[in-house]
Protein backbone atom coordinates (compact mmCIF):
# COMPACT_ATOMS: atom_id res chain seq x y z
CA UNK A 1 0.00 0.00 0.00
CA UNK A 2 1.67 3.18 -1.12
CA UNK A 3 -0.31 5.91 0.56
CA UNK A 4 -1.01 6.39 4.24
CA UNK A 5 -1.47 3.30 6.26
CA UNK A 6 -5.17 2.55 6.49
CA UNK A 7 -6.80 2.97 9.87
CA UNK A 8 -8.24 -0.26 11.20
CA UNK A 9 -10.88 -0.82 13.79
CA UNK A 10 -9.54 -0.88 17.31
CA UNK A 11 -9.69 -4.49 18.40
CA UNK A 12 -9.86 -5.06 22.14
CA UNK A 13 -7.79 -8.21 22.43
CA UNK A 14 -5.23 -8.44 25.20
CA UNK A 15 -4.23 -5.88 27.81
CA UNK A 16 -0.55 -5.02 28.16
CA UNK A 17 2.49 -5.82 26.15
CA UNK A 18 3.87 -8.75 28.08
CA UNK A 19 7.13 -10.40 27.13
CA UNK A 20 6.74 -12.53 24.04
CA UNK A 21 8.43 -15.82 24.86
CA UNK A 22 8.45 -18.64 22.34
CA UNK A 23 5.19 -19.90 23.79
CA UNK A 24 3.86 -16.37 24.04
CA UNK A 25 4.85 -15.64 20.47
CA UNK A 26 2.90 -18.65 19.28
CA UNK A 27 -0.09 -17.50 21.30
CA UNK A 28 0.05 -13.84 20.36
CA UNK A 29 1.18 -13.80 16.76
CA UNK A 30 -0.39 -15.22 13.65
CA UNK A 31 2.49 -16.27 11.45
CA UNK A 32 2.96 -17.42 7.89
CA UNK A 33 6.54 -18.59 7.65
CA UNK A 34 8.55 -19.21 4.53
CA UNK A 35 10.92 -22.08 3.76
CA UNK A 36 14.45 -22.24 5.12
CA UNK A 37 17.38 -22.30 2.74
CA UNK A 38 17.97 -25.76 1.33
CA UNK A 39 20.14 -27.90 3.58
CA UNK A 40 20.22 -25.34 6.39
CA UNK A 41 18.95 -25.83 9.93
CA UNK A 42 15.96 -23.75 11.03
CA UNK A 43 16.63 -20.38 12.60
CA UNK A 44 17.54 -20.50 16.28
CA UNK A 45 14.96 -19.45 18.84
CA UNK A 46 15.65 -16.09 20.45
CA UNK A 47 15.43 -16.35 24.26
CA UNK A 48 12.60 -14.32 25.72
CA UNK A 49 13.26 -11.02 27.41
CA UNK A 50 10.84 -8.95 29.44
CA UNK A 51 10.29 -5.57 27.74
CA UNK A 52 12.16 -2.90 29.67
CA UNK A 53 14.91 -5.24 30.89
CA UNK A 54 17.53 -2.93 29.35
CA UNK A 55 17.40 0.84 29.66
CA UNK A 56 20.49 2.10 27.82
CA UNK A 57 23.24 1.34 25.33
CA UNK A 58 26.85 1.13 26.42
CA UNK A 59 27.85 4.22 24.47
CA UNK A 60 26.96 6.32 21.46
CA UNK A 61 29.44 6.45 18.58
CA UNK A 62 29.69 9.11 15.87
CA UNK A 63 30.66 8.83 12.21
CA UNK A 64 30.58 11.31 9.33
CA UNK A 65 28.30 9.95 6.64
CA UNK A 66 27.00 11.98 3.71
CA UNK A 67 25.62 15.31 4.96
CA UNK A 68 25.50 14.13 8.57
CA UNK A 69 27.58 13.32 11.61
CA UNK A 70 25.55 10.28 12.62
CA UNK A 71 25.14 9.16 16.20
CA UNK A 72 24.57 5.45 16.60
CA UNK A 73 24.64 2.63 19.13
CA UNK A 74 26.40 -0.62 18.35
CA UNK A 75 26.24 -4.07 19.90
CA UNK A 76 27.60 -7.50 19.08
CA UNK A 77 30.75 -8.82 17.39
CA UNK A 78 32.39 -6.39 14.99
CA UNK A 79 32.72 -9.05 12.28
CA UNK A 80 29.22 -10.47 12.69
CA UNK A 81 26.51 -10.19 10.03
CA UNK A 82 25.09 -6.68 10.24
CA UNK A 83 21.60 -5.68 11.31
CA UNK A 84 20.60 -2.02 11.05
CA UNK A 85 17.59 -1.10 13.19
CA UNK A 86 15.70 2.05 12.21
CA UNK A 87 13.38 3.96 14.53
CA UNK A 88 10.31 6.07 13.86
CA UNK A 89 8.60 9.17 15.22
CA UNK A 90 8.26 10.18 18.02
CA UNK A 91 10.82 7.62 19.07
CA UNK A 92 14.56 7.08 18.97
CA UNK A 93 17.17 4.34 19.31
CA UNK A 94 15.68 3.21 22.65
CA UNK A 95 12.95 1.44 20.69
CA UNK A 96 15.65 -1.23 20.16
CA UNK A 97 17.24 -1.17 23.60
CA UNK A 98 16.04 -4.73 24.32
CA UNK A 99 16.26 -5.92 20.70
CA UNK A 100 19.95 -5.11 20.24
CA UNK A 101 21.34 -7.36 23.00
CA UNK A 102 19.08 -10.21 21.85
CA UNK A 103 20.51 -10.01 18.34
CA UNK A 104 24.06 -9.45 19.60
CA UNK A 105 23.78 -12.66 21.60
CA UNK A 106 22.94 -14.45 18.32
CA UNK A 107 26.21 -13.20 16.80
CA UNK A 108 24.93 -10.17 14.89
CA UNK A 109 26.62 -6.80 14.71
CA UNK A 110 23.72 -4.43 15.50
CA UNK A 111 23.80 -0.80 14.37
CA UNK A 112 21.06 1.52 15.69
CA UNK A 113 21.38 5.08 14.30
CA UNK A 114 19.59 8.25 15.30
CA UNK A 115 17.79 9.45 12.18
CA UNK A 116 18.46 13.00 10.95
CA UNK A 117 17.18 15.56 13.44
CA UNK A 118 17.27 13.12 16.35
CA UNK A 119 19.63 12.60 19.27
CA UNK A 120 23.30 13.17 18.56
CA UNK A 121 22.98 13.08 14.75
CA UNK A 122 23.89 16.50 13.36
CA UNK A 123 24.10 18.15 9.96
CA UNK A 124 27.67 18.91 8.97
CA UNK A 125 26.74 22.25 7.43
CA UNK A 126 24.34 24.97 8.49
CA UNK A 127 23.64 25.48 4.78
CA UNK A 128 22.18 22.01 4.25
CA UNK A 129 18.41 22.10 3.78
CA UNK A 130 16.63 20.54 6.76
CA UNK A 131 14.83 18.17 4.46
CA UNK A 132 13.06 15.04 5.70
CA UNK A 133 11.57 13.69 2.48
CA UNK A 134 11.68 9.92 2.36
CA UNK A 135 14.48 9.41 -0.15
CA UNK A 136 16.78 11.79 1.72
CA UNK A 137 16.40 9.74 4.89
CA UNK A 138 17.00 6.52 2.95
CA UNK A 139 20.18 7.91 1.44
CA UNK A 140 21.36 8.79 4.95
CA UNK A 141 21.36 5.08 5.74
CA UNK A 142 23.19 4.22 2.52
CA UNK A 143 25.80 6.85 3.44
CA UNK A 144 26.09 5.36 6.93
CA UNK A 145 26.66 1.90 5.48
CA UNK A 146 29.34 3.31 3.19
CA UNK A 147 31.03 5.16 6.05
CA UNK A 148 31.11 1.98 8.15
CA UNK A 149 32.19 -0.11 5.14
CA UNK A 150 29.08 -2.27 5.32
CA UNK A 151 28.32 -3.74 1.92
CA UNK A 152 25.11 -5.48 2.89
CA UNK A 153 22.90 -5.65 5.97
CA UNK A 154 19.64 -6.91 7.32
CA UNK A 155 17.33 -3.90 7.70
CA UNK A 156 14.62 -3.80 10.36
CA UNK A 157 12.40 -0.88 11.27
CA UNK A 158 9.06 0.61 12.15
CA UNK A 159 7.27 3.85 11.25
CA UNK A 160 9.81 6.16 9.55
CA UNK A 161 12.24 3.27 9.90
CA UNK A 162 10.00 0.86 7.97
CA UNK A 163 9.56 3.37 5.19
CA UNK A 164 13.31 3.96 5.02
CA UNK A 165 14.11 0.25 4.98
CA UNK A 166 11.42 -0.41 2.35
CA UNK A 167 12.92 2.26 0.09
CA UNK A 168 16.44 0.88 0.35
CA UNK A 169 15.18 -2.64 -0.32
CA UNK A 170 13.26 -1.42 -3.37
CA UNK A 171 15.93 0.85 -4.90
CA UNK A 172 19.17 -0.72 -3.70
CA UNK A 173 18.34 -4.42 -3.15
CA UNK A 174 22.00 -5.41 -3.43
CA UNK A 175 22.60 -3.65 -0.09
CA UNK A 176 19.85 -5.58 1.72
CA UNK A 177 20.24 -9.19 2.85
CA UNK A 178 16.76 -9.27 4.34
CA UNK A 179 14.01 -6.93 5.52
CA UNK A 180 11.77 -6.74 8.58
CA UNK A 181 9.11 -4.09 8.01
CA UNK A 182 6.51 -3.21 10.62
CA UNK A 183 3.33 -2.13 8.87
CA UNK A 184 4.36 -3.69 5.58
CA UNK A 185 4.86 -1.57 2.47
CA UNK A 186 4.61 2.08 3.51
CA UNK A 187 6.53 3.94 0.82
CA UNK A 188 4.88 7.33 0.37
CA UNK A 189 3.22 8.55 -2.82
CA UNK A 190 2.60 12.27 -2.38
CA UNK A 191 -0.04 12.43 -5.12
CA UNK A 192 -1.95 9.49 -3.67
CA UNK A 193 -1.90 11.11 -0.24
CA UNK A 194 -3.95 14.01 -1.54
CA UNK A 195 -6.99 11.76 -1.52
CA UNK A 196 -8.98 11.71 1.75
CA UNK A 197 -9.12 8.65 3.96
CA UNK A 198 -12.10 7.49 6.05
CA UNK A 199 -12.77 9.91 8.95
CA UNK A 200 -11.45 7.55 11.63
CA UNK A 201 -8.19 7.27 9.75
CA UNK A 202 -7.88 11.03 9.43
CA UNK A 203 -8.57 11.32 13.15
CA UNK A 204 -5.62 9.06 13.95
CA UNK A 205 -3.34 11.32 11.88
CA UNK A 206 -4.32 14.50 13.77
CA UNK A 207 -0.71 15.56 14.39
CA UNK A 208 0.11 15.39 10.68
CA UNK A 209 -2.44 18.13 10.01
CA UNK A 210 -1.42 20.05 13.12
CA UNK A 211 2.14 20.21 11.80
CA UNK A 212 0.79 21.65 8.56
CA UNK A 213 -0.12 24.82 10.48
CA UNK A 214 2.06 27.58 11.86
CA UNK A 215 0.61 26.80 15.27
CA UNK A 216 1.85 23.21 15.00
CA UNK A 217 5.31 24.35 13.98
CA UNK A 218 5.52 26.64 16.98
CA UNK A 219 4.38 23.83 19.26
CA UNK A 220 7.20 21.63 18.02
CA UNK A 221 9.74 24.40 18.62
CA UNK A 222 8.54 24.87 22.20
CA UNK A 223 10.23 22.38 24.53
CA UNK A 224 7.22 21.87 26.81
CA UNK A 225 4.65 21.62 24.03
CA UNK A 226 6.87 19.26 22.04
CA UNK A 227 7.39 17.02 25.06
CA UNK A 228 3.70 16.82 25.89
CA UNK A 229 2.63 16.32 22.28
CA UNK A 230 5.02 13.41 21.80
CA UNK A 231 3.92 11.86 25.09
CA UNK A 232 0.29 12.06 23.94
CA UNK A 233 1.18 10.24 20.73
CA UNK A 234 2.90 7.49 22.74
CA UNK A 235 -0.18 7.07 24.91
CA UNK A 236 -2.66 6.94 22.05
CA UNK A 237 -0.87 4.74 19.51
CA UNK A 238 0.32 2.15 22.07
CA UNK A 239 -2.81 1.81 24.23
CA UNK A 240 -1.74 -1.43 25.93
CA UNK A 241 1.91 -0.59 26.59
CA UNK A 242 2.44 -0.02 30.31
CA UNK A 243 5.59 2.11 30.09
CA UNK A 244 6.76 4.39 32.90
CA UNK A 245 7.78 8.04 32.81
CA UNK A 246 11.49 7.19 32.84
CA UNK A 247 11.11 5.14 29.65
CA UNK A 248 9.57 8.08 27.83
CA UNK A 249 12.10 10.58 29.19
CA UNK A 250 15.04 8.52 27.95
CA UNK A 251 13.68 8.85 24.43
CA UNK A 252 12.50 12.44 24.88
CA UNK A 253 16.12 13.50 25.30
CA UNK A 254 16.55 12.82 21.56
CA UNK A 255 13.91 15.47 20.81
CA UNK A 256 16.31 18.19 22.01
CA UNK A 257 18.28 18.00 18.77
CA UNK A 258 18.42 21.57 17.37
CA UNK A 259 16.96 20.39 14.04
CA UNK A 260 14.24 18.18 15.50
CA UNK A 261 11.30 20.52 14.94
CA UNK A 262 12.37 21.42 11.40
CA UNK A 263 12.85 17.78 10.40
CA UNK A 264 9.57 16.54 11.87
CA UNK A 265 7.49 19.38 10.47
CA UNK A 266 9.06 19.08 7.02
CA UNK A 267 8.52 15.32 6.93
CA UNK A 268 4.79 15.56 7.51
CA UNK A 269 4.27 18.64 5.35
CA UNK A 270 6.19 17.00 2.49
CA UNK A 271 4.02 13.89 2.71
CA UNK A 272 0.92 16.04 2.25
CA UNK A 273 2.42 17.91 -0.67
CA UNK A 274 2.63 21.11 1.41
CA UNK A 275 6.42 21.42 1.41
CA UNK A 276 8.89 21.01 -1.43
CA UNK A 277 11.61 18.41 -1.55
CA UNK A 278 14.96 18.94 -3.21
CA UNK A 279 15.61 18.46 -6.90
CA UNK A 280 18.55 16.13 -6.28
CA UNK A 281 16.16 13.55 -4.84
CA UNK A 282 13.52 13.83 -7.55
CA UNK A 283 14.75 10.85 -9.59
CA UNK A 284 14.36 8.61 -6.56
CA UNK A 285 10.91 9.96 -5.77
CA UNK A 286 9.80 9.31 -9.35
CA UNK A 287 10.86 5.68 -9.00
CA UNK A 288 9.13 5.36 -5.64
CA UNK A 289 5.91 6.78 -7.07
CA UNK A 290 5.68 3.71 -9.33
CA UNK A 291 5.28 1.46 -6.27
CA UNK A 292 8.36 -0.65 -6.97
CA UNK A 293 8.23 -4.22 -5.71
CA UNK A 294 10.59 -5.49 -3.05
CA UNK A 295 12.40 -8.67 -4.03
CA UNK A 296 14.61 -9.28 -1.00
CA UNK A 297 13.57 -11.82 1.66
CA UNK A 298 11.03 -10.06 3.87
CA UNK A 299 9.01 -10.56 7.04
CA UNK A 300 6.26 -8.03 7.61
CA UNK A 301 4.90 -7.43 11.09
CA UNK A 302 1.57 -5.89 12.00
CA UNK A 303 0.78 -4.61 15.49
CA UNK A 304 -2.87 -5.33 16.17
CA UNK A 305 -3.40 -2.41 18.59
CA UNK A 306 -1.61 0.12 16.38
CA UNK A 307 -4.27 2.49 14.96
CA UNK A 308 -2.32 2.68 11.69
CA UNK A 309 -2.27 -1.06 11.02
CA UNK A 310 -4.07 -1.84 7.79
CA UNK A 311 -6.95 -4.33 8.00
CA UNK A 312 -6.73 -7.68 6.27
CA UNK A 313 -3.69 -9.24 7.95
CA UNK A 314 -1.22 -7.87 5.40
CA UNK A 315 -3.35 -8.51 2.33
CA UNK A 316 -3.32 -4.88 1.19
CA UNK A 317 0.43 -4.87 0.57
CA UNK A 318 1.19 -8.54 -0.11
CA UNK A 319 1.71 -7.99 -3.85
CA UNK A 320 4.57 -5.54 -3.21
CA UNK A 321 6.82 -8.32 -1.87
CA UNK A 322 7.86 -10.77 -4.58
CA UNK A 323 10.71 -12.62 -2.88
CA UNK A 324 10.68 -15.08 0.01
CA UNK A 325 8.13 -13.75 2.43
CA UNK A 326 6.35 -14.25 5.75
CA UNK A 327 3.80 -12.17 7.62
CA UNK A 328 3.00 -12.02 11.34
CA UNK A 329 0.40 -10.11 13.32
CA UNK A 330 1.10 -9.52 17.01
CA UNK A 331 -2.05 -9.21 19.10
CA UNK A 332 -2.15 -6.84 22.03
CA UNK A 333 0.81 -4.83 20.70
CA UNK A 334 0.81 -1.17 19.69
CA UNK A 335 2.77 1.08 17.37
CA UNK A 336 6.22 0.91 19.02
CA UNK A 337 6.45 -2.79 18.28
CA UNK A 338 10.20 -3.35 18.86
CA UNK A 339 10.08 -1.88 22.36
CA UNK A 340 6.74 -3.43 23.26
CA UNK A 341 7.57 -6.89 21.88
CA UNK A 342 11.38 -7.10 21.56
CA UNK A 343 11.58 -10.89 21.49
CA UNK A 344 9.13 -11.19 18.61
CA UNK A 345 10.90 -8.43 16.69
CA UNK A 346 14.34 -9.97 17.22
CA UNK A 347 12.99 -13.38 16.23
CA UNK A 348 11.69 -11.91 12.98
CA UNK A 349 15.18 -10.57 12.20
CA UNK A 350 16.78 -13.95 12.85
CA UNK A 351 14.08 -15.70 10.84
CA UNK A 352 14.34 -13.45 7.81
CA UNK A 353 18.07 -14.16 7.74
CA UNK A 354 17.12 -17.81 7.23
CA UNK A 355 14.37 -17.38 4.65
Amino acid sequence: MINRRTFSKAVGLGTGAAAVSLAGFQANAKASTGPWRSGEAPAPTVPAVTPGTHTSFDRIKQVRAGVLDVGYAEAGPVHGPVVICLHGWPYDIHSFVDVAPLLAAQGYRVIVPFLRGHGTTRFLSSRTVRNAQQSAVALDVIALMDALKIEQALLAGFDWGSRTADIIAALWPERVKGLVSVGGYIITNVEAQKQPLPPKAEYAWWYQYYFATERGRLAMENKTSRHDLCRLVWDTVSPTWDFDDATFERTAAAFENPDYAAIVVHNYRWRLGLADGEGRYERYERKLATRPVIEVPTITLDAERDPFTAPGDGVSYRDRFTGKYAHRTLTGIGHNLPQEAPTAFAQAVVDVDHL
